[in-house]
């Protein structure tokens, strides 16, 4: 593997998703603090939320502007937009949408019993040959083998599986990420770091405090489960877990 190194998480939401209060501003601040170096934006239907976390962006962190689709199908994951995608279109045509602006497209959450889930509909399975790559550690998945069979399924298809936090609240930034080599900060850079991809759960490397309730509930959950998932790690000082800008 060659190139510098990334620390990349591409699943985040700020307060303009309806299930968020976290202002763009903090989670772009506390996405550096935690060693970050790239972060996209996704919230749920909409990129003004992103476009204000890159103007607001400290040095070091590159913001990619993204969006949470939801298609009839289920969600995507779609990043390097210039213009929100509608929801409610076929999945389809969402991918064909993205794609025009030159974007990158990946699948969250493929098994998620819980959410709109693409892949728990067998019939979305020729979906995988469309996108880039797809969520195989999602932090917020809560339930039985659900990561587990999206890693299986990654594997079986050959696309690049990787860790996100799916953040809703500052103390989950970076709470799962993937490390790549190379230089994500472009749609041909991602593309190309994300066959480098290996997977921490840690939230930073220099971030070595107490796990956030997020952590400690998926570390609970995984145990009483049985699962051969890799442990999270620490996500942030109790400093870190107050949003003053919301």
């Amino acid at each position: 593997m060659t190139g510098p190194r990334a620390i990349i998480d591409l699943h985040c939401h700020t307060n303009a998703s309806f299930d968020s209060l976290a202002s763009p501003a903090s989670v772009v601040r506390v996405a550096a603090a935690r060693g970050l170096t790239h972060l996209a934006i996704t919230d749920h239907d909409r990129i003004d939320g992103a476009l204000r976390a890159r103007d607001a962006a400290p040095a070091g962190l590159v913001v990619i502007v993204g969006e949470e689709i939801r298609t009839l199908e289920g969600d995507l994951i779609c990043v390097f937009l210039e213009r929100p995608i509608p929801s409610g279109s076929p999945v389809r045509e969402a991918i064909a949408a993205a794609r025009d602006q030159g974007a990158l497209v990946g699948i969250p959450h493929p098994f998620d019993q819980y959410r709109a889930s693409l892949l728990m509909n067998p019939d979305m399975e020729g979906v995988a040959e469309l996108v880039d790559w797809l969520e195989s550690w999602n932090a917020r998945l809560i339930g039985r083998g659900g990561n587990e069979r999206a890693a299986l399924f990654a594997r079986m298809y050959g696309l690049p599986g990787i860790a996100v936090s799916d953040a809703h609240a500052i103390l989950e930034v970076g709470v799962a990420h993937s490390v790549l080599h190379g230089d994500p900060s472009t749609p041909a850079g991602l593309r190309e770091a994300l066959r480098s991809v290996t997977h921490s759960f840690a939230a930073a490397p220099d971030v070595a405090h107490a796990q956030s309730p997020i952590a400690r509930f998926i570390d609970w959950a995984r145990r009483a489960h049985r699962t051969s998932a890799p442990e999270p790690g620490a996500i942030g000082s109790a400093a870190d877990r107050t949003d003053p800008e919301r």
